[in-house]
């Protein structure tokens, strides 16, 4: 499990806007199935997602 880890890592550091965007997206598609009723819990969400992947936005 460790390898596939160090893989998804190096994928997320590699392709960072793409990975971040793709998030994003996900956020948004939450975000409408829930009616926005959740909206601040998401967004809070995929800000940290987004701070832990790729070299543009860690907080390492």
């Amino acid at each position: 499990m460790g390898d596939f880890m160090d893989k998804a890592k190096d994928v997320a550091d590699k392709h960072d806007k793409q990975v971040d965007q793709g998030m994003e997206k996900a956020g948004d598609m939450a975000d409408k199935r829930t009616g926005g009723k959740y909206d601040d819990q998401i967004d809070k969400g995929v800000d940290q997602a987004q701070a832990r992947t790729g070299e543009g936005d860690q907080v390492r």
